[in-house]
């Protein structure tokens, strides 16, 4: 991966001049982003994935939710398997499957509950969803980069291991490196959330408290709650799993903090299968877990809720083994001041 990195680090400038074009256009009002119908909440990142933009979106709507606002979530869904618009919640019960919507929104409407669509044009996308279900704040689920719509709040969300630990292809801009814009963006934010996930605090290397400078900064973890049943639509606590011998199955963008809670919780994670970011599950895919699960005398297959939603659609092919998923919560450090800073704008 290093290697192919390597041989591509010579196009970054090529896309660097691409990205900075975009944003002067924008910035100079030649490129116009247009406003709906709502208040906007919009969240997102600079790198590509594993910053934990959904569990923030997933936080944020929830908590608007509670307050009495007509709250709905809009995303691209990234990895689905349609285009254009798509209604996936009317808030009161799903209206499509993982494979058309994408497993972040999906992930999103089973934890919160409220209207939800896919689009790829997000000014359009809101538009239908205010008309199809009333709604008047949206949340912007990985909208950091999509400027074509106005939003009332702009959220960065950013891995607390970016910003403590440098990483010659980790801080490069695409193609080679994993940043979609310069940390330059940075001042695009209203606010940024720094998400330790499940690590303990580390300091920021100096040079990006600079870049922090000036912008209202909020830092969050998750928390492990418990485990869930896929069959048996049951919850139980982490203490049940402790010392159980389960195979670990994830599909997300760090699996390493998925893993590092898992033996936290005490789970054996000695079997594993890791495959890459938003995975699509195959039959092969299937044969596979059902393969390793007996090979290896596993108790059960543990896996994350993102990958839950769909493995769910192989409940004929796994019936004979339990699945259970670790519930997780996202945690501001300091709510109070987050809940002044949303509803004081």
């Amino acid at each position: 991966m290093n290697f192919l990195r390597t041989i591509l680090y010579p196009f970054i400038p090529v896309y660097a001049f691409i990205i900075w074009l975009r944003n002067f256009l924008f910035d100079e009002n030649i490129l116009k982003s247009k406003s709906v119908k709502a208040k906007v909440f919009a969240v997102g990142n600079i790198t590509v994935g594993g910053s934990g933009k959904t569990p923030v979106s997933i936080y944020l709507t929830n908590l608007l939710k509670r307050k009495g606002f007509k709250v709905g979530v809009l995303s691209r869904g990234y990895g689905r398997k349609s285009k254009g618009y798509i209604l996936v919640s009317d808030g009161k019960k799903i209206l499509t499957t993982v494979d058309k919507s994408g497993d972040e929104i999906f992930h999103t409407v089973m934890d919160c509950s409220v209207p939800a669509a896919v689009a790829e044009n997000r000014v359009k996308g809101a538009e239908r969803l205010i008309d199809d279900t009333g709604i008047d704040t949206i949340v912007l689920d990985d909208a950091f980069q999509h400027r074509w719509i106005n939003r009332d709040v702009n959220i960065l969300v950013m891995d607390r291991n970016f910003l403590s630990e440098y990483n010659f292809f980790t801080h490069n801009l695409l193609p080679s490196g994993a940043m979609r814009e310069p940390l330059s963006s940075i001042k695009r934010a209203d606010a940024v959330i720094i998400n330790r996930k499940f690590m303990e605090k580390k300091p920021i290397l100096v040079e990006y408290n600079e870049l922090l400078e000036g912008i209202k900064i909020f830092t969050g973890f998750y928390q492990a709650i418990s485990f869930f049943d896929l069959k048996l639509n049951t919850e139980l606590s982490l203490q049940e799993f402790q010392g159980q011998k389960s195979l670990v199955v994830s599909g997300i963008a760090s699996p390493v903090s998925f893993l590092n809670i898992l033996k936290q919780t005490k789970v054996d994670t000695q079997n594993k299968l890791i495959f890459k970011d938003h995975k699509r599950y195959t039959y092969n895919d299937i044969q596979r877990i059902r393969q390793l699960f007996y090979s290896t005398n596993s108790h059960s297959v543990v896996t994350t809720e993102k990958d839950a939603v769909k493995l769910t659609q192989f409940s004929r092919e796994l019936d004979d083994i339990d699945i259970y998923y670790l519930k997780i919560k996202f945690i501001l450090d300091d709510e109070s001041s987050f809940n002044g800073f949303i509803f004081g704008v």
